[in-house]
């Protein structure tokens, strides 16, 4: 059996199953929202024959009749060998209204409410068989995106099951544009130009005289003493939110000598941290 991890996720409207499922998706998850109970069986066979070891669903519990009972189906599901592991989201009704306000969505309950604490309570005791049945139940109410995702990778995947953070390095040109992804930009224009240098003009960043031009200007110097550190303190505050992936621009006037030269030195640093994965992009440098 290729399945290592099957992790049904269900609970309250507003409670942050979307949320959850985009945590256990970055967490390298194979997922599947709102899937009607009476298809969990089939979707798991599938993901056995394509040898996907771990899966977490989100299914649609609101759906009965042809569409199957959620209970049935974690029955079936462990039945058949592969022992769901159910996570149950829930929150305070404070919450959920809080939440609901600011998204003014619409409560799934709601036509059958005058009120949406009506709403809330109809819900919360539809699912109260759910709930009682589920080996984790998280109560959200005070938990962020970042703090969810960090308890799903330690719950699910363990200590040694964390996901290493991902770092994007982009060389750019401001005349050719801002890169709009970037989460950090640093602006490497206060350097001398290497263009107006008629022998070095030609070449890019990683090329050696391009290097020991720079390399001879001090100010090349304090500025990976100052941003090196910095980045060392961004990249687990990062993690820390929850984020999977960064972004770092490093731009020039035409993103093919300083930008590229201080994106290899922040490259060679960040990439000895076993805990990041760490690519390098010259977007500009063919202009």
């Amino acid at each position: 059996m290729s399945l290592q991890s099957l992790v049904i996720v269900t609970g309250l409207s507003g409670a942050g199953k979307s949320q959850a499922m985009k945590s256990f998706e970055d967490l390298g998850y194979y997922c599947l929202d709102n899937l009607p109970p009476n298809l969990s069986m089939a979707l798991v066979a599938l993901v056995e024959q394509g040898g996907i070891h771990r899966v977490a669903i989100a299914l649609d519990v609101r759906t009965h009749g042809p569409f199957g009972d959620p209970l049935a189906a974690l029955e079936a599901l462990t039945e058949a060998g592969f022992a769901p592991d159910l996570l149950f989201l829930d929150a305070s009704d404070e919450a959920l209204v809080r939440r609901y306000s600011e998204t003014r969505r619409r409560h799934p309950f709601a036509n059958d409410a005058d009120h949406l604490t009506v709403a809330i309570a109809k819900e919360r005791a539809s699912l109260a068989p759910l709930r009682d049945r589920a080996r984790h139940v998280w109560d959200t109410s005070h938990l962020t995106h970042g703090m969810l995702k960090s308890r799903i990778q330690s719950t699910f995947l363990g200590a040694n099951g964390a996901v290493k953070l991902r770092v994007a390095l982009l060389a750019f040109g401001f005349k050719f544009g801002v890169p709009l992804d970037a989460d950090c930009l640093f602006d490497v224009r206060f350097l001398p130009n290497p263009h107006y240098v008629p022998e070095l003009r030609p070449l890019t960043g990683d090329d050696a005289p391009v290097a020991a031009y720079l390399e001879a200007i001090p100010e090349t110097g304090t500025f990976l003493e100052k941003t090196l550190p910095l980045l060392d303190f961004l990249m687990p505050e990062y993690r820390k939110e929850g984020k999977s992936q960064v972004t770092i621009g490093i731009g020039c006037t035409g993103g093919r000598h300083r930008s590229v030269y201080l994106m290899r030195r922040i490259q060679a640093h960040l990439a000895a941290d076993p805990s990041l994965v760490v690519s390098a992009e010259m977007r500009d440098i063919e202009r």
